[in-house]
């Protein structure tokens, strides 16, 4: 059966795995890929246009902004950021599902967009675990680890209004409750019931008869 494509929204703290977790979830699933975003900022090197992003100059990204071609965008550190509505839209009639990524803003943004979206919120299993994660990379400094743990502080008290929760205690054991999300969404009677109806010529005047 046909079915529309499903957005998968992904939100963690830094240093929570949600990269590792993400990349294991896209290899597992042929039918999902990574939502491609646009972006002002300069291209780096080994980044495709098209594949890391889509790359356009500041007065394009403006306009794509008035149009209200954005389900989401931001601007962080002076560059900005935006989901297209038409990448969303494109991937659901295709019947592909997408997984994107991003902070709790842009996760509220998108929520008004896609209500039938799936949000998922990635958990440490404790802030003394993301302090130890964060401190074993060697890539930040001190400042710069206090000023994730205090943004984790704050991001972690969105995490009621997210669909699902998983806490990544043990990396296998976090893709296998996300394996089950996808699969269990898949299935959700208000995705295929449409479908359902028509392979089994089923009359809508009897489903509203037995209702």
């Amino acid at each position: 059966m046909k079915r529309n494509g499903i957005l998968f929204v992904i939100s963690a703290p830094s240093g929570a795995g949600k990269t590792s977790l993400c990349r294991q979830i896209i290899d597992i699933f042929p039918n999902m890929r990574h939502s491609v975003s646009f972006t002002t900022r300069p291209r780096r090197s080994g980044e495709t246009d098209g594949v890391d992003y889509h790359f356009v100059s500041q007065e394009i990204f403006d306009t794509m902004v008035a149009e209200g071609a954005f389900a989401e965008w931001a601007r962080v550190h002076g560059n900005c950021y935006g989901t297209a509505l038409a990448t969303l839209q494109e991937a659901r009639d295709q019947g592909q599902d997408l997984l994107l990524d991003i902070d709790c803003q842009g996760a509220q943004q998108l929520k008004r967009h896609c209500p039938d979206g799936v949000f998922i919120f990635i958990l440490p299993p404790s802030l003394e675990e993301l302090e130890r994660r964060l401190r074993g990379r060697n890539t930040d400094s001190p400042e710069v680890i206090g000023r994730r743990l205090a943004n984790a502080r704050r991001e972690i008290r969105e995490l009621v209004w997210y669909d699902y929760l998983i806490v990544n205690d043990d990396l296998s054991q976090a893709v296998e409750k996300f394996k089950g999300i996808i699969l269990a969404e898949g299935c959700r009677s208000s995705r295929t019931r449409e479908e359902a109806i028509r392979l089994f010529g089923i009359d809508m005047q009897d489903l509203e008869t037995t209702a």
